[in-house]
């Protein structure tokens, strides 16, 4: 970012500039859905913002084909343990019958559509073709407690046909639905979801390639087709 300055919203450090020409406010939310709805309701309602990017690291489900180091794009989300629990089994919230938003006819229980695909923000895929990590959208699944076991994640995956497994998009989803803000998001795969040995995390490589491809997907947006 250039042109950066810093800011403090509501005791989070915010940095605002321009990336590849393009006015930026850049803050980090925090873990978890609190944390990343009042970081998102702050900026929207501070600053005049076009769209949201979420961006950050994830576990990809055992099924989904990525890897440590790969980068997932978001189709939706989808809160996985808001619902109901009974003999049954798990329900969603339309167990319960109060939708999280609604707005008109339009109800919103635990899933929301990212109105702002990630691949819409880049016209050209030539430096994208040449990255050595996979790139793959699907769905991602949002929770409190992370699966920390093999059987938790292969449930969550099949229940919700997911990629990805994260604890704050959907809570961001549901924010920028309330404010009619396009949103996308993007994370970089630290882990596979089931797994707690850390030994096989990888965080920062993770942040490297999602940086990377945010970075260079706004380039290409904004500036044409990437040719380095």
């Amino acid at each position: 970012m250039k042109k950066t300055r810093r800011y403090a919203v509501a005791g989070k450090s915010v940095h605002k500039g321009q990336l590849s020409g393009v006015n930026v406010v850049l803050v980090n939310s925090g873990m978890g859905k609190v944390n990343a709805a009042h970081a998102a309701t702050c900026i929207i309602e501070k600053y005049p913002v076009s769209a949201m990017i979420n961006i950050g690291v994830g576990g990809g489900y055992p099924g989904s084909g990525l890897k440590t180091g790969d980068v997932a794009l978001a189709s939706r989300e989808i809160y996985g343990d808001e619902g109901v629990i009974d003999s049954g089994g798990w329900g969603g919230l339309e167990h319960i019958g109060i939708p999280l938003v609604q707005d008109g006819k339009k109800k919103y229980f635990n899933e929301y559509p990212l109105t702002l695909p990630a691949r819409s923000f880049f016209k050209g895929m030539s430096r994208m073709s040449r990255a050595n990590y996979k790139i793959r959208s699907g769905n991602f699944v949002t929770v409190s407690a992370v699966s920390g076991t093999k059987k938790r994640a292969r449930e969550l995956e099949a229940r919700f046909h997911a990629v990805c497994e994260n604890m704050e998009g959907a809570a961001i989803a549901q924010v920028c639905t309330l404010y009619k803000i396009p949103v996308c998001e993007i994370r970089g795969i630290s882990n596979i979801a089931g797994s707690r040995d850390k030994r096989t995390w990888d965080l920062q490589t993770a942040s490297e390639h999602c940086q990377k491809f945010i970075v260079d997907i706004i380039d290409s947006a904004f500036n044409g087709p990437a040719q380095g």
